[in-house]
C-alpha cells in the first residue's frame, strides 16, 4: 500500500509517501517513495518536494489554506516531473494517516476516520487549540481530494500516554475538576516514544515486558517518558505541550502564581501571556538570541555568551531533574534513549546531560558521542555503564504510515 502520511500545522503541511504492508513491516522493508514540507501557508508559500532520493525541488507558490497546499503536493507527486515510483494518479495513494496532536480520553489507540472521529477530535480543541484546528484542516483537505473512497486514519500524540496510572496523570488540584473538564497530563510527542521504544527492542532483541528505559524527545519541543514494560508510566508534558522540559519557545515547568502576578504587574490578557508561554520562552526567552540550540552552542562556544550559556545550562538541568526522577519512579532503567533533533545530532548536549550521573549508573564515553555522525543510530556509553545509552533517530511518519495499514487491514498493533 502507498500511504500519504501528512503532518500538519497552523501554516504548514509536512508529508510523506511511503510504501508498506503488513508484510513489509514484519519485515521491516517499508520505502520512503517521496516527501516534502510547505511552509507560510496562507501566503507565498515556500515549498521543498523530494522524490525517491533525489536533490529537493525548493519554490514559492502561492497558497491560500490547506487544501491548496495539499493540491499543491498532489498534482506534483502524480506529474511526470516527480517521478515518484508507482505513483502515477490519486488512485496510488491507498490510504492517509494523520498526525492528530491531541486525543484526550476518547482516542487511546489510532482509528479509521468517520463523522464521529472527526466530532471527537472538534471535542478536544479545547485542550489543543494551536494543534487540532490545523489537523483537522488536513483531514478536511484529504477528504475532499481523494473522496470517501481512500481510508484515511488519525493517529494521535497523546495515545501512547493513556496507560499512564493516575498517580502519574492526575494532578493535585480538585477531583471534581478531573471529573469535570478532564483536566490531567496526557502527554505528547507519544508517537516518537512508541517509535523508540519499539526500534530500542529491535536493536536488543528484548521483549516489550522487559523494557524499562526513559526516552528523550530533544527538539524545538521537548519531553521525557518513562516506560516501562513496553508502555508509558509518565511523561514531562502535561494538559497541553506547555509542561516539563525547557524547549526551543517554550519555558516548561512554571509557577502558576507568576501568571497572575505579570497580570498585575504587566496588565497582560490571556492571550498575551498564552503567546508569551508559547512563543517566546523556553532557549529565546533565556538568551534573547535564538531558540535553535546550534546556533546557541556557537554564541556560547565562539563569543562566550552569557546568556546563551545560562539557557544551554538551563536546559540541560531540566533534563537531569526529569531524568532523575523517572529513574527513582522505575528503581532504575536498563537505558537511556536519545532522540529529535538535538537528542540525535548534538553530542555535547548528550554529554552535558550524562556528566556527573555516573552515582546513577549513567556513563558516557565521550570519544564514541562525539564521533556518533549525526543523525545516526548509534551506542554511546562507556563499557562500564550499568545504564547503556542510546541514540535513536526517530521515525514518526514511519509509525503513522503502518498505524495506518493496520487499521485499514484490522491488524493487532504490536508495538
Amino acid at each position: 500500500m502507498n500511504i500519504l502520511v501528512l503532518n500538519c500545522g497552523s501554516s504548514s503541511l509536512k508529508f510523506q509517501i511511503i510504501h508498506t504492508d503488513l508484510d513489509l513491516i514484519d519485515k521491516d522493508a517499508d520505502v520512503q517513495k517521496a516527501k516534502g514540507l510547505i511552509e507560510r501557508i496562507g501566503s507565498q508559500s515556500l515549498v521543498t518536494l523530494q522524490a525517491d532520493g533525489r536533490p529537493p525541488l525548493k519554490v514559492a507558490a502561492p497558497l491560500r489554506d490547506h487544501k491548496s497546499a495539499l493540491d499543491y503536493v498532489v498534482r506534483w507527486m502524480v506529474s511526470p516531473e516527480a517521478q515518484i515510483p508507482g505513483i502515477r494518479s490519486l488512485a496510488d495513494i491507498h490510504a492517509v494517516g494523520h498526525r492528530v496532536v491531541h486525543g484526550a480520553e476518547k482516542f487511546t489507540r489510532s482509528v479509521i476516520i468517520s463523522d464521529e472521529v472527526i466530532d471527537g477530535i472538534e471535542d478536544c480543541i479545547d485542550l489543543a487549540p494551536l494543534h487540532n484546528p490545523a489537523n483537522l484542516k488536513g483531514i478536511y483537505a484529504a477528504r475532499e481530494l481523494f473522496g470517501v473512497g481512500v481510508p484515511q486514519v488519525a493517529v494521535f500524540d497523546t495515545s501512547f500516554h493513556s496507560t499512564m496510572p493516575e498517580t502519574s496523570y492526575l494532578y493535585a488540584i480538585p477531583y471534581q475538576l478531573y471529573r469535570r473538564h478532564k483536566i490531567r497530563r496526557y502527554g505528547f510527542h507519544g508517537t516518537s516514544h512508541r517509535y523508540v521504544s519499539y526500534r530500542y527492542r529491535q536493536i536488543t532483541g528484548k521483549d516489550r515486558e522487559q523494557i524499562k528505559i526513559v526516552t528523550l524527545h530533544l527538539g524545538n519541543g521537548c519531553s521525557a517518558c518513562a516506560i516501562t514494560g513496553g508502555e508509558s508510566f509518565d511523561t514531562s508534558m502535561g494538559l497541553s505541550p506547555l509542561e516539563g522540559l525547557v524547549m526551543g519557545t517554550r519555558g516548561g515547568d512554571l509557577d502558576p502564581a507568576v501568571l497572575e502576578f505579570l497580570v498585575h504587574k504587566e496588565g497582560m490578557s490571556m492571550s498575551e501571556l498564552d503567546a508569551m508561554l508559547n512563543k517566546q520562552s523556553g532557549l529565546i526567552g533565556l538568551s534573547g538570541l535564538t531558540n535553535d540550540m546550534r546556533d546557541l552552542l556557537e554564541e556560547e562556544r565562539e563569543h562566550h555568551d552569557r546568556r546563551a550559556a545560562l539557557a544551554i545550562a538551563i536546559f540541560v538541568q531540566r533534563v537531569k531533574k526529569y531524568l532523575g526522577a523517572y529513574l527513582a519512579e522505575m528503581n532504575g532503567a536498563d537505558a537511556l534513549v536519545f532522540t529529535g533533533g538535538i537528542g540525535e545530532n548534538s553530542s555535547t548536549i548528550r554529554e552535558r546531560v550524562c556528566d556527573g550521573l555516573d552515582w546513577l549508573g549513567i556513563k558516557l564515553d565521550p570519544k564514541t558521542n562525539a564521533d556518533l555522525p549525526r543523525g545516526t543510530e548509534g551506542v554511546v556509553h562507556a563499557a562500564d555503564s550499568r545504564v547503556h545509552i542510546h541514540v535513536i533517530p526517530t521515525n514518526e511518519e514511519l509509525l503513522i504510515a503502518r498505524d495506518t495499514v493496520r487499521c485499514v487491514k484490522d491488524a493487532p498493533r504490536r508495538w
